[in-house]
């Protein structure tokens, strides 16, 4: 959530940064804003009056009282209750106001990082490097969604008789696989030194508007109307929630937390050719890193933690590529984002697998999340996340680039979390 104070402040700063993300009518909206937070030191300055008058007449009456001067005080009384009946009716004006600043608040999305450019779509994100060679493939090669099917995988059609479209049955050696992914992901955050975390799958309303994800995607998540709770989108939400109102020392730092869980998303469609097979998902395995920093250092573990979602992609022999989100494209929370994506043979495509984004003292403000520095000053803290990795993209691009005549090869550094090197028929 945007700080007023550093709208006030920074007032072109933050025009700019929004109309980077297509919002034009920015100016008029920070305005609106603005308005409110005066409105609501005015109530306040007025509301502190009242009850501060009222409070010496309190003193004063209870002075006449002890003194014998009844008839004095109980003059003054009629005073005071004068004095109640303004101050609730300033407290009402005043909740209304915040109330409503707070909901102007929620829908403005953080101001993008300076190295941001605008873009008018996800056409203009900057790709910013390629390595790995692209796989040769021989001819009769197939994607992922008939080779789940040749070597009995993933059953989607069972996935909808049992709940519907979006939710597949990994079967057999392809169980295995996501569960070897899994463990592998985890193994290699913990020697990085990330503390596994394992997070329930359903928050509260509050946890979804600390990060985020409410009121933003409310549509996009999984609501349990009888409980008010939210199936998670992402690991990020119960992880970063852990942090809720709280005062960090600096002896907490680093804070780095890495869990998996599956992941509910109702965005994904069942149209086009973007949707097949396990290219998107209303029900996904995800395994996240997350990290609370010093605004100092934030940057500092932002690169931190793309060398590990790199390394992650270079083990697993996948091609890939970096890219850096325009403006227009980032998500509502981040201040800056780097998209890792890898190729995948047998579609020809670039399939994206980690967002790590910074996203500042924006979700800290939500969270109330503060460290004290070694002066003793309250400040908020930066939070960070990253994808490390997704599991149903990466195992779709194993099976095509790895695809031979005999079978398809495991990469070597998955094999001893397998039991096998071979998916074979």
């Amino acid at each position: 959530m945007l700080l007023v104070r550093e709208i006030k402040e920074n007032f072109e700063k933050y025009v700019v940064g929004l109309k980077k993300r297509g919002l034009k009518e920015a100016e008029e909206r920070l305005k609106v804003i603005i308005s409110l937070d005066n409105q609501r030191k005015e109530i306040q300055g007025a509301l502190d009056d009242i009850l501060n008058r009222s409070n010496q007449l309190s003193k004063k009456i209870g002075g006449l009282m002890q003194a014998g001067h009844r008839e004095e005080a109980n003059e003054i009384k009629s005073e005071t209750a004068a004095f109640k009946g303004q101050s609730k009716i300033l407290s009402e004006q005043l909740q209304d106001i915040e109330k409503a600043l707070k909901g102007k608040l929620y829908e403005m999305p953080n101001i993008p990082n300076e190295n941001v450019v605008a873009g008018q779509s996800e056409e203009d994100n900057e790709l910013l490097y390629q390595k790995g060679e692209l796989p040769q493939l021989a001819a009769g090669y197939q994607p992922h969604w008939e080779l789940i099917n040749d070597y009995g995988l993933v059953d989607f059609n069972l996935g909808n008789k049992i709940t519907g479209a979006g939710f597949p049955f990994y079967k057999g050696q392809g169980a295995r696989l996501v569960r070897g992914l899994v463990n592998y992901f985890l193994d290699k955050g913990i020697a990085s030194g990330y503390q596994e975390v394992q997070p329930p799958i359903l928050v509260n309303e509050a946890s979804g508007l600390a990060t985020g994800q409410l009121p933003d995607k409310e549509g996009q998540m999984y609501h349990l109307s009888d409980t008010n709770l939210y199936l998670i989108p992402t690991a990020e939400v119960p992880l970063t929630n852990i942090y809720r109102d709280t005062l960090l020392e600096e002896a907490d730092f680093p804070v780095k937390m890495i869990g998996y869980t599956p992941c509910f998303r109702r965005e994904a469609g069942s149209w086009g050719a973007d949707v097949r097979g396990l290219n998107r998902l209303h029900q996904f395995d995800k395994v996240e890193v997350v990290q609370i920093a010093k605004p100092e250092d934030s940057y500092a573990v932002l690169e931190e933690m793309k060398r590990h979602v790199e390394d992650l992609i270079v083990s697993l022999e996948l091609p890939y590529r970096m890219l850096r989100l325009c403006g227009k494209d980032l998500g509502f929370t981040s201040a800056i984002t780097y998209d890792f994506e890898v190729y995948s043979g047998g579609q020809k495509k670039w399939l994206e697998v980690s967002s790590v984004s910074n996203f500042e003292n924006y979700q800290a403000h939500r969270l109330k999340l503060r460290y004290k520095t070694q002066e003793g000053k309250k400040q908020l803290a930066h939070t960070l996340n990253g994808s490390a990795l997704a599991v149903p993209r990466i195992l779709a691009a194993i099976l095509e680039n790895n695809q031979t005549s005999k079978g398809i090869k495991m990469p070597s550094v998955l094999q001893p979390y397998l039991g096998f090197d071979f998916i074979e028929k």
